[in-house]
């Protein structure tokens, strides 16, 4: 059984082409920005389900895929019940759909190895380059990120960078620029992604009776996105778009 958040049908977002979304319940990260708090809790407000149901799922949605579209196992952290995930997998890619998974690529262990083998295209979340400054940003290192990155050029495995550039937070140039020149030589990188800051979560912080840690904290200016963009593509080969 998967623990099951929510679902989203013809998402555009996460991915390529047209995807059924499945956000999955637990996250191991405590990011400043999360969008979805009600999903990091290990148990939380999840539905068990089958791996039938989410198969058939897809199954019934295929048709509308196209050649580029497929299923997208999002978070929380799917990576947390990867061994639950593992025989899904492999019976999707019976079915001929193309899997991708959206990861902070922290946890690290034969199950999500396995799992990764059996992907088709990883969106990696790296947050921060800088180790202090992911760690106040997550709460945890990004040591085994950047271990998940080195793995997936090393399987040559086809990998979209995700970037989210908060203003005060993930913005500083010096930061941006070191990022940058980390993966400037990865030949499995098919793009590069900036995600601007927004606040469309934080109502979900108050309905839980928690605090929003970057009260106060202002969207992204275009003049921002656009330096953003200006460092990576100085250093990045990779096409890059800002979301």
């Amino acid at each position: 059984m998967i623990r099951v958040h929510s679902y989203e049908s013809m998402g555009t977002f996460d991915g390529p082409g047209l995807r059924l979304v499945v956000f999955l319940q637990g996250c191991p990260f405590r990011c400043l920005y999360c969008a979805n708090p009600d999903t990091i809790d290990r148990i939380g407000e999840a539905e068990e389900t089958s791996l039938d149901h989410i198969l058939q799922m897809a199954v019934d949605q295929k048709p509308f895929f196209g050649k580029r579209g497929g299923i997208t196992f999002s978070g929380g952290e799917p990576t947390m019940q990867a061994r639950e995930l593992i025989p899904l997998f492999e019976r999707l890619h019976e079915a001929g759909i193309h899997i991708c998974l959206d990861t902070n690529g922290t946890l690290r262990n034969p199950d999500v190895d396995r799992l990764l083998e059996l992907t088709d295209l990883v969106l990696l979340d790296v947050k921060q380059i800088n180790p202090e400054r992911h760690r106040a940003l997550t709460g945890l290192s990004n040591t085994n990120t950047l271990e998940t990155a080195r793995l997936l050029r090393q399987w040559h495995k086809p990998m979209w960078l995700r970037y989210v550039l908060v203003p005060g937070v993930s913005d500083d140039p010096a930061d941006l620029e070191a990022w940058a020149r980390h993966f400037a030589d990865y030949d499995n990188i098919q793009r590069v992604e900036i995600l601007p800051y927004h606040k469309l979560g934080v109502h979900k912080y108050a309905a839980m009776n928690l605090p929003y840690q970057l009260e106060g904290t202002p969207l992204n200016t275009p003049e921002q996105l656009q330096t953003a963009r200006s460092i990576f593509a100085a250093h990045l080969p990779h096409p890059i778009q800002i979301n």
